[in-house]
């Protein structure tokens, strides 16, 4: 749970990730690990035209009250209490942008956001190529007004009326079932292949897989809803939802370190995420612009399983027998072998009595990439908490999301060896299960999918 190749348990793109990000974030205050790298760096909200923000019109800024984090958080602006004739700024958490153009669709290496909606979309009887057309272009763009902080259309709910962006992101994808309903099977990537039946997996198929599927992301429950309820009032009678899943992770300055999540075990997660420093970080994530077929250029495949964790279970267990089971330290993250978080584990090392100090089924040894022949994946996902079940247990987990070039050599060989032996098997449950084919970014004029439905 706590290293890069974890299907089923690791939270997410750390720092590193949002590096890359090739929709591009602006801020008025943004720390230094979570900005984007120099090559994809917008200007400052400073300069930004004035009707990027539309009718949600920032009202100041959060500079003059701010209170700056320690190393690594980011800077958020804490308001005086409000005067009858004074109205409150925006703190810089709301005014975070996140571009809808680029090389890649956003909400990929786009940074850890606090909420999350995942929905699965079928088409309705009778819909076809054309109407498939016809939504995506209506989503493109309503995603792509409200990541400007605009308002969804003229009759919009004005749920998030008062808020600015908060870094919004609203990702597209195609199931495997997508393409018969278009007429387009010569068009379906061979890697979109239906994953394998794994052991561990309880699936329910009615909030398995589906023909489209949206992932929005933001730093704001309200901005997140708010984009949510746009695009299902936009699908019509074009298609109906398959099945919705809301999730959470840590907000912007909640914790000193905020890109490095814990999971609902209380493990720190993310910790061997591949970064895009690493000479074959797009390589790994995205599909290359000489792909095939030619539509998902610069697109990436994602995985997306529902995973409840056991927490009763899980909680019964001493903290050094969490530790063993994971192979990493709970307080710190640091692998069993000593050191700090990002030291390289000993997988060799032995103690006073011979035995590995990383037990032989550690979810951390299982999941190195040097144990996998190199898989690696880009996770991102939410926790999620859906209240308890009838037997008083919390229905709680992972809404696991990881992105890579082909989910043949990324997810499926790790969830393989999983399947085989993990000793974190015994305390998790794989209840869902989609994969979808994420096309590249649309360009200036352009919807998502653009290239697939017109091409």
């Amino acid at each position: 749970m706590a290293d890069q190749s974890t299907p089923g348990t690791s939270s997410g793109a750390r720092e590193d990730a949002s590096a890359k990000d090739d929709s591009p974030k602006t801020s008025r205050a943004t720390a230094p690990e979570a900005s984007a790298g120099p090559s994809e760096r917008t200007a400052s909200s400073e300069t930004r035209s004035a009707g990027v923000m539309s009718r949600r019109r920032l009202l100041g800024t959060a500079g003059a009250t701010g209170l700056a984090l320690g190393a690594g958080g980011a800077a958020v602006g804490y308001a005086a209490a409000p005067s009858a004739d004074k109205a409150v700024p925006l703190a810089s958490v709301g005014m975070d942008t996140v571009m809808f153009h680029g090389k890649h669709q956003p909400g990929i290496t786009t940074a850890l956001q606090a909420r999350g909606h995942l929905v699965a979309f079928d088409l309705a009887a009778g819909a076809g190529r054309r109407e498939a057309a016809a939504l995506l272009r209506r989503w493109s763009a309503t995603a792509e007004r409200l990541m400007a902080g605009e308002s969804a259309s003229h009759d919009d709910t004005d749920v998030a009326l008062d808020a600015g962006p908060s870094s919004l992101t609203v990702t597209f994808g195609f199931g495997h079932s997508f393409f018969a309903r278009t007429g387009l099977e010569k068009q379906r990537p061979v890697a979109l292949d239906p994953l394998p039946d794994f052991s561990s997996d309880r699936l329910d198929k009615g909030r398995s897989n589906g023909d489209l599927w949206v992932q929005i992301g933001a730093n704001d429950a309200l901005v997140a809803f708010h984009a949510l309820r746009a695009l299902q009032k936009d699908a019509g009678s074009a298609a109906r939802v398959r099945w919705q899943m809301n999730g959470f992770n840590r907000s912007p300055g909640a914790t000193a370190s905020p890109m490095t999540a814990r999971n609902l075990m209380g493990q720190i997660d993310g910790t061997r995420n591949p970064k895009p420093s690493e000479p074959d970080f797009d390589g790994r994530v995205f599909v290359p612009g000489s792909g095939d077929p030619a539509w998902m250029a610069n697109g990436s495949y994602a995985v997306v399983r529902r995973i409840r964790m056991l927490l009763d279970d899980w909680e019964r267990l001493s903290r050094k027998a969490q530790e063993d089971v994971i192979g990493r330290r709970k307080s710190t993250g640091a692998p069993l072998s000593g050191g700090t978080e990002k030291t390289a584990m000993d997988l060799d090392k032995t103690d006073a009595d011979g035995n590995l100090v990383v037990p032989i089924n550690a979810h951390a040894r299982i999941t190195r990439p040097d144990q996998n022949g190199g898989a690696a994946m880009l996770r991102r996902p939410f926790s999620f908490h859906d209240g308890i079940d009838a037997d008083g247990v919390p229905d709680a987990g992972l809404l696991f999301v990881c992105w890579q070039a082909d989910p043949l050599r990324g997810f499926v060989p790790v969830q393989r060896k999983l399947d085989r032996g993990d000793a974190l098997s015994d305390f998790v449950r794989h209840e869902s299960s989609g994969l979808f084919a994420v096309p590249g970014g649309a360009a200036r004029g352009e919807y998502v999918g653009q290239r697939l439905l017109e091409g």
